[in-house]
């Protein structure tokens, strides 16, 4: 089953529709419907599904089908061919996060043999990578479509220890547009890379000040609120004064901080302080930045019944946090149940060149599995 779905190209950019397709079919195949959950466009889909009685008190597994591209990367291997190396198997999604959604699918038909008395949902989302996208479309339509689960679990790569909490994300496209000058001749002209230079150093300050204020005993890593500008791209030429400049930036919040904080000071900057001072060089300069995702904070609070079936079934005592953002948060604040993050692999092996997992991994994800089934027969 990881074979098959490693094949599948989902990177964001692309459709998952196949992938989606094969799932459908295959779960037709053993007799269970499926359920998509389109994007406004119709080239993505999430799907949900459910093995056992109709009735509250579940597990939903659920699991992105998106994963980041391999462009550049040097790879060892054809990233889109599982390929088995002695202890670990290989492939982009073998960790993040193709393996869990794999192992559960592979045991449906243990599923079914079971004497289930509460259901295993599956809920499989689209676009995770590039802000959590499709979850919020698939919480929303799981929620009174679906009988109120026991749990949730999302499964992305944890070493299959529980995760009850991490920090919130949201990114942002700020656009500068100047105007152009000869670069001898600045006074006629307004630099848009110059302006957003001015904006990355003001980032810059407020993260020294998220850092200085981390709560001491946080247990983040690292402890504080943080920002960074993943991309700039502007201008022309050298001797051209830039008449754009675009900026892709992120923050992640502790459940503690203020999530609104960071993008009202930041606005707030852009159209009061700098904006004003674009315009005074020339009247038709501008600045606009919009929202491009946002992924909620997952905190501890509320979800400590998930906790105890979560290490019962994976047999690990460690429970953390992490400062990535899951799905986790989506699916706590619209489903409203008990809440873990647990899955196989390695995150540090998540999007890099020569993505892999280690088969112990999945021999620890199934026997998750097992004891969720056993679980489930004595509900």
């Amino acid at each position: 089953m990881l074979r098959r779905l490693v094949a599948f190209d989902t990177t964001s950019r692309e459709s998952n529709l196949a992938l989606i397709h094969y799932v459908r079919d295959y779960l037709k195949g053993h007799g269970i419907d499926s359920t998509l959950v389109p994007n406004a466009e119709g080239t993505k889909a999430n799907l949900y599904a459910a093995v056992g009685p109709v009735k509250e008190g579940g597990v939903v597994l659920s699991g992105h089908t998106d994963v980041v591209p391999v462009d550049g990367q040097p790879w060892d291997t054809d990233p889109w061919t599982l390929t088995d190396k002695g202890d670990q198997y290989y492939g982009r999604g073998t960790c993040d996060m193709k393996a869990f959604s794999a192992i559960g699918l592979a045991m449906v038909p243990h599923f079914l043999r079971a004497r289930l008395k509460v259901p295993i949902h599956f809920a499989l989302s689209y676009d995770e990578e590039v802000g959590c996208l499709g979850a919020h479309s698939l919480a929303e339509r799981l929620t009174g479509a679906v009988p109120r689960p026991q749990v949730i679990v999302i499964g992305e790569p944890t070493m299959m220890t529980v995760v009850h909490a991490h920090k919130g994300a949201r990114s942002y496209v700020t656009t500068f547009t100047g105007f152009e000058a000869h670069s001898s001749m600045t006074h006629l002209g307004v630099s848009a890379v110059h302006f957003a230079g001015e904006f990355i150093a003001f980032l810059n300050r407020l993260e020294a000040e998220l850092e200085a204020r981390a709560p001491k005993d946080s247990e983040f890593m690292p402890p504080m609120s943080t920002i960074n500008v993943g991309t700039v791209h502007g201008g022309t030429a050298g001797n051209i004064l830039a008449r754009e400049c675009t900026l892709l930036w992120i923050s992640r919040l502790l459940p503690t901080d203020d999530q609104e904080e960071i993008e009202r000071r930041a606005f707030d900057y852009l159209q009061n302080t700098l904006l004003p001072a674009m315009r005074r060089r020339h009247p038709d300069a501008n600045i606009v930045t919009e929202r491009r995702s946002s992924t909620p904070p997952f905190s501890p609070e509320g979800n400590d019944a998930a906790k105890a079936l979560a290490r019962a079934w994976s047999g690990s005592n460690v429970v953390g946090s992490v400062p990535y953002g899951t799905e986790a948060g989506i699916f706590r604040r619209t489903i409203g149940a008990p809440t873990v993050v647990c899955g196989p692999g390695d995150i540090a092996q998540a999007h890099q060149p020569n993505e892999f997992i280690l088969k112990s991994q999945i021999d620890a994800c199934e026997n998750f599995m097992r004891r969720m089934v056993e679980w489930a027969e004595q509900q």
